[in-house]
């Protein structure tokens, strides 16, 4: 079969923190009237612009059009809390797994490919240390079993020779200025990154060799007379191969139905507040980052830039089947950052949120990525497994090289992997992962 209509569209849920406080650094083109290209790229995401950038180096003289459905750093790759991280984690398991030596090895060696590209795109586009930062993260645990997943943590680090540090409450409290964290786990390769800022300056790098249109949802995808025709409700597109970066609504283009978890992850962030106003007793350093000892728990970051610093707290997850989420759900997990906030910045009470969200994750029950040829010329590259800035980036650059037929070590690497397998259908699907999830929530307990 051919994909026809294009079921649904993103949604933007709530305003991302870190898109209110970005800034574009190109006009905004919107599709229209028929293009014919070599290449179309559907999605600009961490994924699609990995993809594109990639297909310029591969082929700097073939036409390569990206096109997104919304605007560029608004979508979820502006929403995430921008941890490119190298050392494997597996959230859906809420909890940090090597899942054996060799499976930790092939997958810190991709992790790091990628950030090495990312690295690489940063250089060439200029990007500052506020928004491609690589300084490391800290798992922050607050409970006994916090403290025993870092320990864990730990040893699978030391018997993989990758470097680590512990903190104790003292060096957490000095760090961060709360006193709500037992000790933390220092690893040195994450890479920490504005994700609007990121997204928005990959895709200001890449616009001068390509075209890149926004606002211009494809709500058709045909194959016909051997080419792909994508049209957007004031333009199409016609390509010899298409690539799709648009991580779980790959099922809305009719690909890996059923076997797709969306899960919603909530944010908010702080209004601004004057650097070192109350004190680093009271918020630490200017810039710091936690992920939770469990992956369930809160994943914290503070940032500062000209002189202003805020502080993002991302906790609480639902599944969902739609793609649009209600105001009272959004406004019970504003509540709930709010609750967790103050039992960590007790002093900060008056510091309300600016700016609270949702983004979607896109998880497979096997942990196996959404990836392939799926149909002729017609190439996935979805599915991030909730780590989307590294794994999305990663599976791009594969989706472009599988694409042109340029073989390599780490596509077959890539490509060594089962088929996302299926999740039951609706409801049972809903009931069970929901449920796994409250579990999983309770059991971290003050992690979140």
């Amino acid at each position: 079969m051919t994909t026809g209509t294009v079921r649904r569209l993103p949604v933007e849920n709530g305003v991302s923190g870190w898109e209110a406080i970005s800034r574009r650094p190109f006009p905004l083109r919107k599709l229209e009237g028929a293009l014919s290209a070599d290449w179309l790229v559907i999605g600009a995401g961490f994924a699609g612009l990995s993809a594109a950038r990639r297909l310029q180096a591969l082929r700097p003289d073939e036409k390569i059009v990206l096109v997104d459905a919304g605007e560029i750093g608004k979508g979820t790759s502006g929403r995430n809390s921008g941890f490119m991280i190298d050392v494997p984690h597996n959230l859906s398991a809420s909890e940090y797994s090597s899942g054996g030596a060799e499976a930790t090895r092939v997958e810190m060696a991709q992790n790091r490919f990628a950030i090495a590209f990312a690295k690489d795109a940063a250089q060439d586009y200029g990007m500052s240390r506020e928004t491609f930062d690589p300084a490391g993260k800290i798992n922050a645990a607050a409970t006994g079993r916090g403290m025993k997943l870092n320990a864990n943590f730990g040893q699978s680090l030391k018997a993989a020779g990758e470097k680590h540090l512990f903190l104790d409450a003292q060096e957490m409290r000095e760090l961060t200025g709360s006193g709500y964290y037992l000790g933390g786990l220092y690893t040195p390769g994450t890479v920490l990154i504005q994700p609007a800022d990121y997204v928005r300056q990959f895709a200001a790098g890449l616009s001068g060799k390509i075209d890149i249109f926004e606002r211009s949802p494809v709500t058709s995808l045909i194959r016909k007379d051997g080419r792909w025709i994508a049209s957007s409700p004031s333009g199409s597109v016609t390509a010899a191969k298409v690539i799709l970066g648009v991580n779980g609504h790959i099922d809305d283009f009719g690909h890996f139905g059923g076997r797709l978890m969306h899960i919603f992850a909530y944010a908010s962030m702080t209004a601004g507040f004057p650097a070192g106003a109350f004190g680093s007793s009271v918020s630490g350093r200017d810039r710091w980052a936690l992920l939770p000892a469990d992956a369930m728990g809160a994943t914290i970051r503070k940032i500062t830039t000209n002189g202003v610093s805020r502080i993002v707290i991302r906790t609480k997850y639902t599944y969902e089947t739609k793609v649009a989420v209600g105001e009272r759900r959004m406004a019970r997990m504003k509540e709930e950052h709010r609750r967790s906030f103050d039992a960590r910045f007790p002093e900060l009470a008056q510091v309300g949120f600016e700016h609270s969200w949702a983004g979607r994750l896109c998880l497979s029950r096997n942990h196996a990525p959404a990836f392939g040829e799926v149909e002729e010329g017609l190439f996935s590259a979805c599915c991030e497994n909730g780590l989307g800035t590294v794994k999305s980036t990663l599976a791009g650059i594969m989706a472009a090289d599988l694409a042109t037929g340029t073989m390599s070590p780490e596509l077959s690497r890539y490509m060594d992997h089962p088929a996302p397998s299926r999740i039951p259908p609706e409801p049972f699907a809903w009931l069970g992962i929901n449920g796994v999830i409250r579990l999983q929530e309770l059991r971290a307990g003050r992690e979140g």
